[in-house]
């Protein structure tokens, strides 16, 4: 791997370490040393997307980090690369790095409509950092999964889960974090091409099989599904429990563009605010079809091994996606809370 993805990972661990470290009032002033000063922001309902390092501060950061004042980080998966996520197959030549794990802290105070219940909290967390020619950030896909915070307050506005709630663990016995060189990765990539672009859009819109996952999971498939969903601790599971019930309500989905599709090591991962496109023709989590049409706000990390993925963490956006069927699934949280306008 290039010497600018080895430069760019440091740079992408050294802008964690400084979010998780600068105190609030002085984010504003440094946070010129890690992003361009047009950076884009593309995160998580109910936050709007926007553009600019003060906006990133003043929207996301120092918020998250005033109502978490004791907020630390884990990163269970760090990876970088050349992304080559364009559904014909041309590289788009752009250099990326994501990250997952949790940022862990006692909610304090009230943070974008959810109230603070001053108890302990894992907040899943997926990031992909673009750099250009010089090693500074200029977009930022990153996704909380706020179903799962819900949930962990007890204000969840979906249905209980059909898989395991809270299930998101670092990879098994292995270390994630890949911030040394990991070599060449051209073997993995076509892998997940095929897997992303051939069986993922093979559905026939009728039977399962068709979309060959089992020539892509191990038949001990971990799958860690986000809020709403859960986790599939097998291939049999995944399918019941997840892909079936998600497939009769969205038939028509499909993978397009991605922003990044990345591989080294052992892992693959992928952003892309949207980047499944879907009509809602079918019940879901408890909502009947509105036959309207929807992008899905997705982060996937993969890890292979022996030929099959073994491991999948996943983030959708489920306030993004419920919104584009005109259900507004926060507020039914600020009716609990009593705040409903």
């Amino acid at each position: 791997m290039s010497e600018a993805n080895q430069r760019n990972k440091a740079a992408a661990r050294a802008y964690w370490n400084w979010s998780d470290s600068c105190p609030v009032g002085e984010m504003a002033d440094s946070v010129a040393e890690f992003l361009t000063e047009d950076v884009t922001w593309r995160g998580f309902a109910p936050l709007e997307n926007t553009t600019g390092r003060r906006a990133v501060v003043e929207q996301y950061l120092a918020p998250l980090h005033a109502a978490f004042p004791d907020l630390t980080r884990q990163t269970h998966i760090a990876m970088g690369g050349v992304s080559n996520g364009r559904a014909d197959g041309g590289p788009d030549g752009r250099h990326w790095v994501g990250g997952t794990g949790y940022l862990t802290g006692t909610q304090t105070g009230d943070l974008w409509g959810i109230p603070a219940r001053n108890r302990l909290l894992r907040l899943r967390w997926g990031e992909f950092l673009e750099f250009d020619a010089e090693g500074r950030i200029i977009t930022i896909e990153i996704l909380i999964d706020v179903v799962d915070w819900l949930e962990q307050i007890d204000m969840s506005p979906l249905p209980a889960s059909r898989g395991v709630p809270f299930v998101y663990p670092a990879p098994t016995g292995i270390d994630g974090r890949m911030w040394d060189d990991q070599g060449d990765d051209s073997a993995l990539m076509a892998f997940a091409r095929q897997f992303i672009f051939g069986g993922l859009n093979a559905f026939d819109e009728s039977d399962l099989k068709s979309m060959g996952m089992a020539d892509y999971f191990h038949p001990n498939l971990k799958w860690y599904g986000p809020g709403g969903i859960g986790a599939c601790l097998s291939l049999e599971e995944f399918q019941s429990l997840h892909q079936a019930p998600w497939l009769k309500a969205f038939p028509d989905r499909k993978v397009g563009d991605l922003e990044n599709l990345l591989a080294e090591g052992d892992f693959v991962g992928a952003s892309s605010l949207p980047g499944v496109y879907l009509t809602h023709t079918g019940p879901y989590l408890g909502h009947t079809a509105t036959g309207l049409g929807a992008g899905v706000n997705g982060i996937d990390f993969w890890r292979f091994e022996n030929g099959q993925f073994t491991e999948n963490w996943v983030f959708v956006d489920m306030l993004h996606l419920f919104s584009q069927f005109g259900i507004d699934l926060m507020a039914r949280v600020r009716h609990m809370t009593g705040h409903q306008t």
